[in-house]
């Protein structure tokens, strides 16, 4: 049973009360773990906090706010086997979602408080760690117009109307996938590379069902013709995500990987966690079992692998060795 915690609590996510917030987290925990409050602020290295909290010896640590918060205490826990508490506050909580931690605050504590803890993957992009997705194209020109005080009046429709707009701009890009053992050369308007991601991220929900604790990386192609091609892929991959069945579209692909080089052209932008990286190339790696959360047991289907049907498609198997 856990006994003591630093709790690293960002008072300005989401829409809720935080002092209230705070208090009931206090409430369900304290009685059974000691816990040292830590409090976020625009001036603060919410990474360093977390990194000195280890540095002290804490038991566990616990990550209150949006994604940037469990993002940034994820990345000071990775191949420490310090385990890591979610209580999702955010306007996203993609993280929290993908791994089916509940995104109520009182069985987000519970959760906490009953100890089950599970080993899930992590990522490197360009030598920075991804706990979530890496998405080029599309996505990450979304997000970047997806502005924060938007985000903060609209929640997740400032995503949805981000995206609308993104739309009248849509092009393909020429796309270089290399993996361990093949290069894939196709076209796109997306392509994410997902450690775990929840279903409202659907330009990773190709195969469906992504596992966190696989060791492989899951890479989706999205490669619409036009704006009416686009509004179609994006229903058929949300009822993919819903359903848990892959998708059957000649213009969604996936596959899985270790690791992954892309290089596209004209370069692409890039986001990874919710924040812009720079642009293509990238590479990927996954780190299995790297993170340990406090997460409840959900049982997760396998995905599996489709790229026929991509626009101009080659692939050239590499020699291994």
């Amino acid at each position: 049973m856990l006994k003591t915690a630093c709790l690293i609590f960002n008072p300005v996510a989401g829409q809720g009360n935080a002092e209230i917030d705070l208090a009931r987290i206090r409430s369900i925990l304290e009685p059974d773990i000691e816990l040292e409050i830590l409090l976020t602020s625009p001036d603060t290295n919410t990474e360093q906090m977390a990194r000195q909290a280890i540095e002290r010896g804490v038991e566990a640590l616990i990550a209150s706010g949006g994604d940037g918060t469990v993002s940034a205490v994820a990345e000071a826990t990775i191949t420490t086997g310090i385990p890591l508490g979610i209580i999702a506050r955010g306007t996203a909580n993609a993280f929290a979602t993908a791994l089916g931690i509940p995104l109520d605050l009182n069985a987000a504590c519970e959760t906490i408080r009953t100890g089950m803890t599970r080993k899930v993957d992590t990522a490197l992009c360009n030598g920075k760690p991804m706990i979530l997705l890496a998405g080029i194209g599309f996505e990450a020109e979304t997000v970047e117009k997806a502005d924060r005080a938007t985000k903060d009046r609209l929640g997740m429709l400032a995503y949805v109307l981000a995206g609308l707009a993104q739309l009248r701009e849509m092009e393909r890009f020429a796309v270089e996938i290399e993996t361990g053992d093949r290069v894939i050369r196709t076209e796109a308007v997306a392509v994410t590379v997902a450690n775990v991601a929840p279903p409202t991220s659907i330009l990773a929900q190709g195969p469906a069902g992504l596992v966190g604790d696989d060791g492989l990386l899951d890479i989706t192609i999205v490669a619409p013709a036009n704006v009416l091609g686009a509004i179609a892929v994006s229903y058929n991959l949300l009822s993919t995500a819903l359903s848990g069945e892959a998708s059957l579209r000649d213009d969604v692909g996936y596959l899985r990987s270790d690791r992954v080089r892309i290089t596209t052209d004209p370069p692409q932008k890039v986001v990874v966690d919710g924040e812009i990286l720079g642009t293509t190339p990238i590479e990927v790696s996954c780190l299995p079992g790297a993170l340990t959360i406090f997460v409840p047991f959900i049982e997760e289907p396998a995905p599996v692998e489709k790229l026929e049907g991509l626009p101009n498609l080659e692939i050239e198997p590499k020699e291994l060795g």
